[in-house]
């Protein structure tokens, strides 16, 4: 399964929105009432999750690669609990990113099991159990903030000052999924990535909580060898413009841009059409780290096409550079005071 949202969730609302507006009421209702009812199990290690208001793409992986290398110059062993959304699993899979494919865990574990250990599983609570057992003490759960099935100790909420949360509405009608009122009391901070005003809202609503809001920016690791040079660029992902800025602040050429649906799965005629259409104008071929994971380990086309992509990683950097370490610590701390509370309630 993949992801394609549809583009009136991103702009102001219209008729398609409002007529979905009964659909979403009931949607909200469940989603909301889930949330704040809720009493989901948990495990006796620190559970940091790392999610976003909306479907789509926030900025979620590289927060958790973040919060996982801050928690590790902590001395803890940080540890990654994924749904592996777009994969096919569907037991608690250890991952090994030697030996899985995207289609079997989905791209993102791919990239978090670069970093620490990752465990995938549609029950929450049983892979935060593996994590345990394989000597973790640090989770951090990339997504899952509205899922309501494991107990969390802080959540962070990402969201992209250049889209915000798009029209408002909740899931059909725009990409929320949840009441906001509702997320704004499960959430411990706000997370404003990049530029832009979009965001502007959610912080001052955050900030009448008395949420602490934190910010950030994505910024490109070492650069591939492309500046100046004429580019083919493409992706499956939730925002590809973000990544073609990206590109192009690199010094990068964008010559043919190439959008596919988020986590999108390539088909062999789709890979073929691009190496010719690159080869057509002498373009170089470029994408993200996610659309790379998704072509790892695959034969034919995909083969040829990862050996001669060049990659564009990012990572998120805080404002603050001490902002992930207190985060931490204020996950760990309400760990042990949760921890004495079900001790004494035992």
């Amino acid at each position: 399964m993949v992801s394609d949202a549809p583009p009136f969730w991103w702009t102001k609302a219209d008729w398609r929105a409002w007529s979905l507006w009964p659909v979403s009421l009931v949607y909200g209702g469940i989603a909301g009432r889930r949330m704040a009812r809720a009493k989901p199990p948990s495990v006796p290690v620190p559970v940091f999750c790392v999610g976003n208001f909306t479907v789509g793409g926030a900025g979620k992986t590289p927060t958790a690669l973040a919060i996982a290398k801050a928690a590790r110059a902590k001395g803890l062993t940080p540890g990654f609990l994924s749904r592996g959304y777009g994969g096919s699993l569907d037991v608690t899979t250890l991952v090994d990113p030697h030996h899985h494919r995207a289609d079997a865990v989905g791209d993102e574990p791919l990239l978090l099991a670069r970093e620490a250990i990752t465990v995938i599983s549609r029950r929450r609570h049983q892979g935060a159990e593996r994590l345990v057992a394989e000597g973790v003490d640090f989770i951090i759960m990339d997504d899952g903030f509205q899922s309501a099935r494991l107990h969390i100790d802080f959540a962070l909420v990402v969201v992209d000052s250049g889209r915000g949360i798009g029209n408002g509405h909740i899931v059909p009608a725009g990409p929320v999924r949840a009441p906001l009122r509702q997320q704004m009391l499960q959430m411990s901070s706000l997370l404003r990535v990049g530029e832009g005003e979009a965001a502007d809202p959610l912080v001052r609503q955050a900030a009448r909580a008395g949420k602490p809001v934190r910010v950030a920016s994505l910024k490109p690791g070492p650069a591939p060898e492309i500046k100046e040079k004429p580019l083919l660029a493409f992706a499956g992902i939730a925002d590809p413009a973000k990544f073609y800025r990206t590109v192009e602040s690199l010094g990068g050429q964008i010559a043919l841009r190439r959008d596919f649906p988020d986590h999108h799965y390539f088909s062999e005629d789709e890979l073929t059409d691009l190496m010719a259409d690159a080869d057509k104008d002498g373009l170089t071929l470029v994408t993200t780290a996610k659309d790379a994971a998704r072509l790892a380990g695959h034969h034919g086309a995909a083969r040829t096409l990862l050996e001669r992509l060049k990659i564009v990683e990012v990572e998120m950097v805080f404002d603050d550079p001490q902002a992930p370490a207190k985060m931490i610590d204020e996950a760990t701390a309400r760990c042990r005071a949760r921890l004495l509370t079900e001790k004494r309630n035992g």
